[in-house]
């Protein structure tokens, strides 16, 4: 099966998923710095919402850029992960709205959790379309240990979003800062 179509309906949803996120933002009804202050839980969550978007739209293209084929496997667990992302709209602005109190800050971070999650069988059924473990695609991604990391960091920051959901936040900024750049690892190997 060819990735193209794969790719401009995840490219489009993740489009979406970015709008629907930004319109939490509202335009502040007053002309001072302290009516524009007010905005700045909606502001941070939707930064921090739109950093983590950005990071699965540019690993998501790093990948299908060193598949060659997908199959209907990679299609479902595809649409399991765009599930998962879809709900980051609702999360950012239950928390911005909220101020990152506990229950928000805690559900965000479910959402991020099971958004990690649900990359392994995107990974795993696109490595298995593409040569399985033989595959460049595998070699790339190795033992994937930012993703363990990553689902071990939302754990630990959901947990303590009940206690200190500030500490919550910075875990998930955490996780953010170690995506951030993109997975070198698959430009290393397509660039051999």
């Amino acid at each position: 099966m060819d990735k193209g179509r794969l790719e401009a309906f995840s490219d489009g949803v993740l489009a979406i998923i970015i709008t629907i996120t930004v319109l939490e933002l509202k335009v502040p009804h007053g002309d001072s710095w302290n009516i524009l202050a007010l905005q700045w839980p909606v502001f941070l969550s939707y930064v921090m919402s739109f950093v983590y978007v950005g990071i699965y739209w540019n690993n998501h293209h790093h990948f299908l850029h060193a598949a060659e084929k997908v199959n209907g496997s990679v299609l479902w667990a595809n649409l399991h992960l765009l599930f998962w992302l879809s709900l980051t709209p609702v999360t950012t602005g239950w928390m911005g709205e909220n101020h990152f109190a506990r229950l928000p800050v805690a559900v965000y971070g479910f959402v991020l959790l099971m958004s990690a999650i649900a990359w392994v069988p995107f990974q795993a059924c696109l490595i298995g379309a593409n040569g399985g473990k033989s595959s460049l695609l595998a070699r790339a991604v190795g033992d994937d240990w930012k993703g363990k990391v990553a689902i071990a960091i939302y754990l630990s920051g959901i947990v303590l979003a009940f206690v200190a959901p500030w500490v919550s936040c910075v875990l998930y900024a955490t996780v953010a800062a170690i995506w951030f750049i993109p997975d070198r690892r698959i430009e290393s190997r397509i660039m051999k």
